[in-house]
């Protein structure tokens, strides 16, 4: 709990008093210092990294040790050129994401920034102005319009302050504030002016406990991407290790040179390591972050490429995300003869365009819009009296064509009340107050007289609303399309949130916070309208139907009380299975705080959903780097952009649209390379040990090894660049389908291998150099081939074909190794065209077996009959089963 929220109920007098300071002369310096010793400086603490560590932590970890591993095998047997290739590998990986760090600002520092650096403090009876800094607990601030409040503060003295604090709390509209309120740390004086005090500063305001929101989901973050490559990576190097060990026992049995056999298995080991596995993703990611980029979407952490792909949940901010955030008005109300341009007349003559009131500043861009803004011109403003919190409504005295009016706008209630009502129905204008309320509106009454009559004439309500976005029905019927749920999570009230979720078609089920923090009234309401009930029908003896009436309208009365009241938390306590179901089934919640919307994503995240989190406040931001993926939205806050993954240019959640579309295509890309990888490393392996162990041949020279990793690794970073299809639901790593696909395409390969080997050894009865260069030619063409069928969860034929570059390079390098392995260059024993062509007819048929059963695989998973009994291999379905939820 933030410590301002000790002070809610407290008179100022009593805040002083536990505060010991006195309003008249303030804290003495000598005191101030003693509390700036006690409470530390009103400022975010941040422990920057060093820059040597950040780089340090690019090359420690599994991923990295991964590299370095296989960089000190190839140093051990002297392969200088393996080693080199792997080092640059190694720097490459960890430079892309060094500088996609570097790009990113620090959420923690982008907050720190933002406290206001200037105050007006009462010190040993003496207003000065000191550094927000220095500012203590128990300080008396001076608060005028323009200012940042520097800490969270009881107000003292004065009429009243307007607040905007809708980047703390997300509301639309600024806030009147009064002697006996609070306000909170980093909101904005619009308004008036005001004396106050200190109550909280730094990391104890609820500002403050907004930046312990982050960086707690710092801590937490988890990246299922870094989770997945570290599951392939370990069980290739499992999977080689221990072959390469049966390999090696074998051998020695048999009486092999121990040092040839170390030699070649350390280089089959060190090829084997899918040491560009890391590079090739992450650079897939980073040119996906650039096309991201073109398309209007700044991406700060690469991993949040892959998060985007698997959102199925997305958490929505309303206020500037869904709405444009500018206040408009609705269809206006009238009584007897008066139109709507009188009302927006007679509003406008009581407001002062100069002022730039967000209340004020969508009448007179209505009256632009219905061409009667010149007609205000012939009128003058002689005397104004602003809005404030006691009159609520504001008046002025003007002179129209040498006539001379009083004008007046505000609560409509007050504005009511002022009128004759002889001259309209004021039911009918109180029941249209209540329907516009009941939509979220925020209404205007608006009245005139002659500056001679006591009572105003009534003209009519301006409804109020921030209106959706112009794309953002469209976009969330697209998300939905996509299978992604949007959820609305907005700090305004619960009828403003009903309101634009039935416009934009999110869904009817909008639940207060309070369900969530435990403070929910429903129960009493209930309670008021059945007991109200049984009290009319028994004791006034009413109708059944007349008594549901009566009794529905005092339980809404019931409600309107208890949602100004502060209720004990905790009366209606639930599981967190409760919770979590009624999150999941919710279409959003309002009247939240940052600490809600952080539960809402956690919790959201426990129940194994991948999160996306739009927004654009300060109080966004927790949610937004907790979320898998946080998207900060166009015009967000410094705050809100630093914390986030992904950050928007262009306004609308189309944008957002389009980024899950690219980023499922590369989600994509990813996905057919590691199949692509772990196939050929079993395709690899398994040959080379089983045709050692078996036929006591070697099939390949460690020099062709070498040639292998670097002829079928490197042209594949074009996969970067390929055509993906974008799939229709989210998606997420299902390491057992993967395993399963790259297992049986990788038992393909070495049938297709030993098929070759055979034929070559006991038909044609080649000689054994030869029979090496041809089945380095055949592992080279069609390793190529492979990336063909694992690219699309389809016929490799159908659309989308591959990219030019893709082509290109992984054609180019295929006929790069055929030439190398027809004419030799003193490397290896050349082969000639004549087998370089049977061996290319001979991979391309053995291409299209390997699509059929791609096929058959893909055919069998969805069906959920796999090649394996019921429970066999479970231990393996789970553990690969954990990793796929993430």
């Amino acid at each position: 709990m933030a410590v301002i929220d000790e002070f809610k109920n407290k008179t100022p007098e009593e805040t002083l008093e536990e505060l010991k300071t006195d309003p008249e002369r303030g804290l003495s310096e000598e005191e101030a210092r003693e509390r700036l010793k006690k409470y530390g400086l009103n400022e975010i603490p941040e422990k920057e990294e060093p820059l040597w560590h950040r780089i340090f932590r690019r090359f420690w970890g599994p991923i990295p040790w991964m590299i370095e591993i296989a960089a000190i095998l190839s140093a051990s047997v002297q392969k200088w050129e393996d080693f080199t290739i792997i080092m640059i590998l190694l720097f490459v990986n960890a430079g892309v994401d060094f500088w996609q760090e570097h790009k990113a600002l620090s959420a923690l520092k982008v907050l720190k920034q933002k406290l206001a650096r200037k105050t007006i403090v009462l010190r040993d009876g003496k207003w000065q102005e000191i550094e927000a800094r220095y500012v203590v607990p128990g300080d008396i601030i001076k608060l005028k319009i323009g200012d940042i409040i520097p800490a969270d503060v009881k107000l003292l003295k004065g009429d009243f302050i307007l607040v905007d604090q809708s980047a703390l709390t997300g509301e639309s509209l600024p806030v009147t504030k009064k002697p006996g309120d609070i306000a909170y740390a980093n909101s904005i004086v619009k308004q008036g002016e005001m004396i106050a005090v200190a109550v909280a500063t730094g990391l104890n305001t609820y500002f403050g406990k907004t930046v312990k929101l982050v960086a707690k989901a710092e801590r937490e973050q988890r990246s299922h991407f870094q989770e997945m490559v570290i599951k392939v990576g370990n069980f290739l190097i499992v999977i080689t290790l221990i072959i390469v060990a049966l390999m090696i026992l074998v051998e020695l049995n048999r009486g092999a040179d121990w040092r040839e056999l170390l030699r070649f298995a350390l280089v089959l080991t060190v090829a084997s390591i899918p040491i560009a596995l890391p590079a090739v993703l992450t650079v897939t990611m980073a040119i996906g972050a650039l096309y991201l980029a073109k398309k209007q979407v700044i991406v700060s952490r690469l991993a949040s490429i892959e998060e985007l792909a698997g959102v199925d949940v997305l958490c929505s901010d309303k206020t500037g995300t869904l709405t444009k955030n500018k206040m408009t008005v609705s269809v206006p109300f009238t009584v007897d003869s008066y139109k709507s341009e009188d009302l927006m007349f007679y509003a406008a003559l009581a407001s002062k365009e100069e002022n730039n009131d967000p209340i004020e500043i969508p009448i007179f861009e209505w009256l632009k819009q219905h061409g009667q803004y010149e007609k205000i011109k012939r009128c003058q403003q002689k005397k104004f009296v602003p809005f404030d919190p006691v009159r609520k409504r504001t008046e002025a005295v003007v002179e129209c064509d040498g006539k001379e009016l009083v004008v007046t706008k505000g609560a409509p209630q007050v504005i009511i009340e002022l009128c004759d009502d002889t001259e309209f129905d004021k039911n009918v204008a109180y029941q249209r107050v209540e329907e516009f309320a009941e939509n979220g509106f925020r209404t205007l009454g608006v009245a005139y007289k002659k500056p001679v009559e006591e009572k105003f004439h009534f003209v009519g309500l301006i409804p109020l609303f921030d209106p959706p976005r112009d794309d953002s029905k469209q976009a969330i019927a697209e998300a939905k399309r996509y299978g992604v749920d949007v959820k609305m999570v907005t700090g305004d009230n619960i009828a403003v949130a009903r309101y634009i979720a039935k416009i934009l078609g999110i869904g009817e089920k909008i639940y207060s916070a309070r369900e969530l923090r435990g403070e929910t009234y429903e129960e009493y309401v209930i309670l008021a309208q059945v007991i109200t009930k049984a009290l009319l029908l028994v004791e006034e003896n009413l109708p059944e139907d007349e008594a549901e009436k009566r009794a529905q309208k005092i339980a809404k009365l019931v409600q309107k009380e208890l949602e100004n009241k502060k209720l004990p938390s905790g009366i209606v306590k639930k599981h967190e299975s409760e919770i979590i179901k009624l999150i999941e089934e919710a279409n959003g919640f309002a009247e939240v705080f940052p600490e809600d919307k952080y539960f809402i994503v956690d919790k959201l995240q426990k129940a194994d959903h991948i999160v996306g989190m739009t927004g654009d406040g300060v109080n966004d931001a927790p949610a937004l780097r907790k979320a898998d993926a946080g998207i900060a939205v166009s015009g967000a806050t410094d705050a809100a952009r630093a914390a986030a993954a992904l950050v928007l240019l262009a306004p609308g959640l189309m944008v957002i649209v389009r980024a899950i579309e690219i980023a499922r295509e590369i989600f994509g890309r990813m996905e057919a390379y590691t199949i692509y990888r772990i196939a050929e490393t079993i395709r690899v392996v398994f040959f080379m040990a089983l045709s050692i162990m078996i036929f006591q041949f070697y099939p390949v020279t460690a020099l062709m090894i070498i040639l292998l990793a670097l002829l079928n690794d490197i042209p594949i970073l074009s996969i970067a660049y390929d055509r993906a299809k974008i799939a229709p639901k989210p998606v997420r790593w299902d390491m057992y389908e993967m395993l399963i696909m790259s297992f049986w395409l990788g038992v393909a390969g070495v049938m297709s291998s030993f098929t070759l080997y055979v034929l070559l050894e006991e038909y044609w009865k080649l000689p054994q150099d030869l029979i090496q260069s041809i089945i380095f030619t055949k592992l080279i063409v069609a390793g190529h081939g492979t990336i063909y069928n694992t690219r699309i969860k389809d016929w490799f034929w159908k659309k989308p074909y591959p990219s030019p570059v893709l082509y290109v390079a992984n054609f180019g390098t295929g006929i790069l190794g055929t030439i190398i392995a027809v004419y030799g260059f003193g490397l290896i024993t050349p082969i000639g065209w004549e087998w370089a062509i049977f061996i290319w007819g001979y991979a391309i048929a053995w291409f299209l077996f390997n699509d059929v059963v791609k096929m058959a695989i893909l055919k069998m998973y969805w069906a959920r009959k796999f090649f394996f009994a019921p429970g066999h291999f479970t231990w393996l379905k789970k553990e690969l089963g954990e990793a796929g939820k993430h």
